[in-house]
């Protein structure tokens, strides 16, 4: 065998071997791109859930995803669509890299041999455990961005920050208050992740030509496969996301029995069609701010096989 296959060979080694610790590290910056792209859909889409009924038939505070994008860009400047993005930032991050090492461990966890290659079921199994990974760091994450988000539509200006909001919950309600959610987001992140991992994955096999490896995959094929992932992602997870936003911006003792109350409230005073709020702008996000993650992602874990091929 010749020199050049011999190290060729090696090269494919360690893009097929499964490190946990190198997903961490790519995860995260993929996390922080995710943050980057998605937040001011993300402050729409959680306006939009949030925003509170109108009154003796009048219009409401939004009509639609445009609407509320419009009002909050002419009403508080382009940092009202970034408002609230510091505890996504510090959260989201380590979020990601939580839950790319859950989704790598979910994969060695189901290998016999290193070189196995896994079916979908199984990588739909190892997403879903990196989504609950990921539930304590994004509980509170969520609830404190959830917070600072909708208090300018209120106009009532409680929190000045992402700090301050984190001190006054937990002096009001403890660390109940700031892990508030904590069901609702893993019902919501461990099928949702299991779908994300599982669509990425396929699409990345049905975007490598033949006679091609995947991974050498150009960057615009990485981009669909990662924005196609968020889209297939959010059709699982927007019905509990919307269940969990209501409970985490509720005032205390609203909802006594958790998030059979909301759903009950949800379905009795708006339809089935609530439980899709935000439905426009969470497919907006999805796509860009997927496909940044997982190109990114993509991106650290070449960096990191360059630099460390053996960790």
């Amino acid at each position: 065998m010749e020199a050049g296959t011999i190290a060729e060979d090696e090269i494919e080694a360690v893009k097929a071997h499964i490190s946990p610790w190198k997903n961490f590290l790519a995860g995260g910056f993929g996390g922080a791109c995710v943050v980057v792209v998605g937040h001011p859909l993300d402050t729409v889409k959680v306006r939009l859930q949030t925003q509170p009924k109108s009154l003796l038939g009048g219009p409401p505070l939004y009509t639609g995803t445009f609407d509320c994008f419009k009002k909050t860009l002419f009403g508080e400047g382009i940092r009202g669509l970034y408002r609230g993005m510091a505890a996504p930032l510090v959260g989201v991050t380590p979020m990601f890299a939580v839950c790319f090492f859950g989704f790598g461990l979910g994969k060695r966890l189901q290998q016999k041999h290193p070189d196995d290659i896994l079916n979908y079921p199984q990588l739909f199994a190892a997403g879903m455990l990196s989504g609950v990974f990921t539930t304590g760091i994004m509980t509170p994450g969520e609830r404190i961005k959830c917070l600072l988000q909708i208090q300018a539509s209120s106009g009532e200006i409680k929190y000045h920050g992402a700090w301050d909001c984190i001190k006054k919950v937990y002096q009001e309600a403890g660390i109940r208050g700031i892990y508030k959610g904590t069901v609702l987001t893993l019902m919501r992140d461990v099928p949702a992740s299991g779908m994300y991992f599982m669509t990425y994955e396929w699409m990345k096999d049905f975007l490598t030509p033949e006679g091609k490896s995947v991974s050498d995959l150009s960057a615009p094929r990485i981009l669909v496969a990662g924005g196609f992932a968020g889209i297939f992602n959010w059709v699982v997870a927007i019905p509990p996301d919307v269940l969990k936003s209501r409970f985490q911006t509720a005032p205390p003792g609203k909802y006594p029995n958790g998030f059979r109350d909301v759903l009950r409230e949800l379905i009795r005073e708006e339809g089935i069609a609530s439980l899709y709020k935000g439905f426009t702008a969470v497919m907006i996000r999805a796509f860009p701010a997927n496909a940044a993650c997982f190109l990114g992602f993509e991106v650290a874990m070449k960096f990191l096989n360059w630099i460390a091929p053996g960790l």
